[in-house]
C-alpha cells in the first residue's frame, strides 16, 4: 500500500513537472508577443505549477522517508528478536557476495 501511494505521488510529481515545462516553453515562445495582462497570467500559471510541483516533491520525500524509517524499524526489531538468525543471514549474504566478487 505504501508503495502504491509512493507510485501515485511520483506520477503526480512527473505530471506537475511536465506541466511546468510546457508552461515555461509557452512563456518563452510568447515572450515577444505577449503584453501586460497576458504575460502576467502566464507567469502566474507557471508559478502555480512550480508550487504544486514543490508540494508534491515534499510529499514524495516525506513518504519515502517514512517508508525508510518503517523498514529500518522493522529490521532493527527483527535483528533484536532474532540475533543468531540475523548473523547467519548476514554471513550467507557476505559469502554469496564474496563468491560473486572473486575472479573466475
Amino acid at each position: 500500500m505504501a508503495s502504491k501511494s509512493a507510485k501515485t505521488a511520483q506520477e503526480i510529481l512527473m505530471a506537475d513537472f511536465q506541466a511546468l515545462v510546457r508552461d515555461t516553453e509557452k512563456l518563452l515562445e510568447h515572450t515577444a508577443t505577449l503584453a501586460g495582462d497576458q504575460a502576467d497570467e502566464l507567469r502566474e500559471q507557471i508559478h502555480d505549477s512550480l508550487l504544486r510541483a514543490r508540494e508534491t516533491l515534499q510529499l514524495t520525500q516525506d513518504s519515502v522517508r517514512e517508508q525508510g524509517q518503517a523498514a529500518l524499524s522493522a529490521t532493527e526489531d527483527y535483528v533484536q528478536s532474532n540475533p543468531w538468525q540475523s548473523i547467519g543471514i548476514a554471513a550467507g549474504v557476505g559469502f554469496l557476495i564474496g563468491l560473486l566478487a572473486t575472479p573466475r
